[in-house]
């Protein structure tokens, strides 16, 4: 990759779903660009395009027009430079955790030797604080550890880019804020380009390089997040700069609610 081309490239994207005779404009001609080892958050409330746009860049749905590149080649599917964590574990419940993460190492087409895929599967089990549960199966697991094989089997996969979908959105809040800090943490040990779709603007600003705030189909704003890694929640909320990007994306979201209102009394 030449110095100037970005990692990800999405230009004039649109995408509708059709249901029967009803046609829904889920993204209209959306352009970002994303720095290779950047960590980006997509904002924004249900329903504004946010994990289609995730869909798009994982190869599971085809946009309508416009077209994304990866390292300047066309996705026209999944593969294997894209690992992803979805909200929900889907870790195979007939495999031990172990097993988990050894499937996303088969799956990355390396050639390991079975003692080295062990070892790896053994790395990335440590890396997430579960190597002494390689042996359970995910039903034996709380939300928050089986979460945490999602993310060891992600990494397992060797990809350049991850893609999390509202992957701690069912998790209580204390492990909530673990994982966060685990996947911030793990993304620039591991040289990642991070994509992570959010409703929450605490957990976008804890863990962003850049928040892309949506509205419906739409790009509203981008901000750039000028504060230092590794970042730790209870003294970020301390910094004068905290309160000022909490207000910017506050107000972005109650100026987007805001003319939605007004235009509804209009017509």
């Amino acid at each position: 990759m030449s110095e100037n081309q970005y990692k990800i490239e999405i230009k004039n994207v649109s995408f509708d779903y059709i249901d029967k005779k009803t046609k829904f404009e889920a993204l209209s001609n959306v352009s970002l660009q994303i720095r290779e080892g950047e960590f980006v958050c997509i904002l924004g409330s249900s329903g504004c395009g946010k994990s289609t746009l995730l869909s798009l860049l994982n190869g599971l749905n085809k946009a309508k027009s416009g077209e994304i590149l990866i390292d300047g080649t066309p996705i026209n599917g999944p593969g294997i430079n894209r690992a992803v964590v979805f909200q929900h574990y889907s870790l195979f419940p007939w495999l031990t955790v172990k097993g988990n993460v050894l499937f996303g190492i088969k799956q990355s087409g390396k050639k390991y030797s079975r003692k080295e895929r062990n070892e790896l599967a053994q790395h990335y089990l440590n890396s997430v604080d579960l190597g002494g549960s390689a042996n359970k199966y995910p039903s034996q697991l709380s939300g928050g550890m089986q979460q945490r094989v999602a993310v060891a089997r992600a990494l397992a996969l060797e990809s350049d880019i991850l893609l999390l979908d509202e992957p701690f959105g069912a998790i209580d809040p204390r492990l909530r804020l673990e994982l966060q800090e685990l996947v911030s943490r793990l993304s620039v040990e591991n040289k990642k380009t991070v994509v992570f779709v959010t409703h929450d603007i605490d957990e976008a600003i804890l863990l962003a390089d850049r928040i892309v705030v949506m509205e419906p189909a739409r790009i509203r704003t981008i901000l750039d997040i000028d504060l230092p890694h590794p970042r730790v929640r209870d003294e970020l909320v301390k910094r004068d700069e905290y309160e000022k990007l909490h207000f910017q994306l506050i107000s972005s979201f109650y100026d987007h609610l805001t003319e939605t209102i007004d235009t509804e009394v209009v017509l």
